[in-house]
């Protein structure tokens, strides 16, 4: 089924950082029948009235961008809220979509779901083939049984229920909260409320020496609507930047944005999580979509917003 402006889309989660992304990009290039709903007229947690709400709607195509998630700090200490808030969430969208007749349908997970030392670049078949980064196992085994779930749909109702798989995404609606936040957008906070402050001293969790790959949300956006009419026939595809750096070398890429003196000291008490997860996007290249905007202009977008919507 092909989908075009005129068609149907529902976007779950579309008050986060992805959702807010790809309602902004959609709207952009003329999309006339978005659909979303807030959390007070339909919990995505109470099945009956996702599967009421989906039945209504009939969309022709469903975007989930709705999960709990956080960084190390919650997916560690929230590991029962996260795994099934996350479980409920995808179960309810994924199952009551197909029972509405609904035929296309694609799934935003992250790529936590790789082993932790997978081999570098990590491709899509290197999925299960050992143990996950526990810190965020009970978030990434949500995201694996989605992954799977549209697979199986897909291959048994002859549905095309696909799976995205970013890297670490970073712009305007980003979560800044204390203990909450991804890598990035807390160092941002830290490094700006330090410029605010006068402070010289900046403490960051673990050794700084892991390497992570970072996409600017809105290239996401752009690539699902890229793939929205492309014949995937992986079950899932990998979407990121193809660069990735220390987390040392984002904080000094950011004190140097702002022209800032600043210390830099590491709190070797706190996990370091993963040590690498650089994604290969070689199959998304060979469609034709690569990742464009650099990490100096997605900055300063982010920080606009975070300025005068965050902080």
């Amino acid at each position: 089924m092909k989908i075009n402006k005129k068609s149907r889309i529902f976007i779950a989660g579309h008050n986060g950082m992805v959702g807010s992304s790809l309602c902004r990009k959609f709207n952009e290039v003329g999309f006339k029948n978005i659909i979303t709903v807030s959390k007070k007229k339909v919990d995505l947690l109470n099945q009956k009235a996702v599967f009421n709400f989906l039945k209504k709607k009939k969309p022709d195509l469903v975007i989930i961008a709705a999960a709990r998630a956080g960084g190390i700090y919650a997916n560690f200490n929230y590991k029962a809220r996260f795994i099934y808030e996350n479980l409920e969430i995808q179960n309810n969208l994924i199952h009551g979509s197909y029972l509405a007749g609904v035929r296309k349908l694609f799934f935003l997970g992250s790529s936590c779901i790789y082993p932790k030392y997978a081999k570098q670049p990590i491709k899509e078949n290197y999925l299960l083939t050992s143990s996950l980064e526990p810190t965020n196992d009970a978030y990434a085994i949500a995201k694996i049984s989605g992954l799977m779930m549209c697979k199986y749909y897909s291959e048994n109702y002859k549905i095309e229920y696909k799976s995205l798989m970013p890297c670490n995404l970073y712009g305007p609606g980003d979560n800044y909260h204390d203990k909450n936040s991804h890598f990035f957008p807390a160092l941002l906070k830290k490094i700006l409320n330090a410029k605010k402050k006068g402070i010289k001293t900046i403490k960051i969790w673990g050794s700084g020496k892991p390497k992570r790959e970072l996409l600017y949300v809105d290239d996401l956006s752009s690539a699902v609507l890229f793939l929205m009419n492309k014949k995937i026939k992986e079950p899932f595809i990998n979407i990121g930047s193809g660069k990735d750096h220390t987390i040392y070398w984002y904080a000094n890429f950011l004190i140097n944005y702002f022209k800032l003196n600043l210390e830099i000291k590491f709190d070797r008490t706190k996990p370091d999580g993963v040590p690498r997860k650089l994604l290969d996007v070689s199959l998304l290249k060979k469609m034709g979509w690569k990742a464009q905007t650099s990490l100096k202009n997605g900055l300063s977008i982010a920080v606009k917003d975070f300025l005068e919507n965050r902080a």
